[in-house]
């Protein structure tokens, strides 16, 4: 059952001037408005509560997604998506958070947004029917596919040197990749543990593999 909204928090959230809720938020626009297409006249008017970053305040959102496009990363990332994994919605929040050029969805179309924090509006989003589909979409462009699981055989992702152009596979929360996703890829690799557990959170790993990502090919 979904936690109940205090009177104050539903009427904050009803006045809130925009859909999405942070806590950095800034006011109307202070002193002489600017003119430039990439601002939102009613977010100059009314304040900007979203979750972005201070060089997007105030701006619309085409024009944000329009900017991110000059310089997205050559990496892209994909998920299996068969029992509605919650953290689907984390996984796109991270991918949006390091500039993934898209995010893959496998298998079943609609997934739990909740963890994107309404990041999916800002991040391309592809879908395929299932993984020979996928495989055939990565093949066509020319892009390796990296499966990210803790399986026999899979190499430590620290050792290995990522392509900067690929993409980088993620399984379910639990069973983690299918049978078919493991072998349909082109290196399968996995994250060093150094404690009890036998894994990570899938979206914790996903977050780590994508900045490891980053550490090769940004720094």
């Amino acid at each position: 059952m979904p936690d109940e909204q205090s009177p104050e928090e539903k009427s904050r959230q009803e006045q809130s001037p925009t859909p999405e809720l942070s806590t950095h938020g800034v006011g109307p626009w202070p002193g002489e408005r600017p003119t430039e297409d990439v601002y939102d006249p009613e977010l100059l008017e009314r304040g900007d509560t979203r979750n972005v970053i201070d060089r997007y305040r105030y701006w619309r959102m085409e024009a944000i997604v329009a900017d991110l496009d000059e310089h997205r990363h050559p990496f892209h990332v994909a998920i299996e998506n068969w029992q509605h994994d919650m953290n689907i919605g984390s996984i796109v929040r991270s991918a949006n958070a390091f500039a993934a050029d898209t995010v893959h969805i496998v298998g079943r179309k609609r997934w739990n947004k909740r963890g994107a924090m309404v990041t999916d509006r800002y991040q391309h989003v592809q879908h395929h029917a299932d993984v020979a589909a996928f495989v055939a979409w990565a093949r066509s462009a020319e892009l390796p596919v990296i499966a990210i699981d803790n399986v026999p055989g899979s190499v430590l992702i620290e050792t290995y040197p990522l392509p900067e152009r690929c993409v980088l596979l993620f399984g379910q929360e639990g069973p983690g990749l299918s049978d078919e996703a493991v072998a349909a890829a082109d290196a399968v690799l996995e994250i060093s543990q150094f404690g009890s557990t036998r894994s990570i959170n899938a979206s914790a790993a996903a977050a780590v593999a994508m900045h490891s990502w980053i550490l090769q090919h940004r720094f």
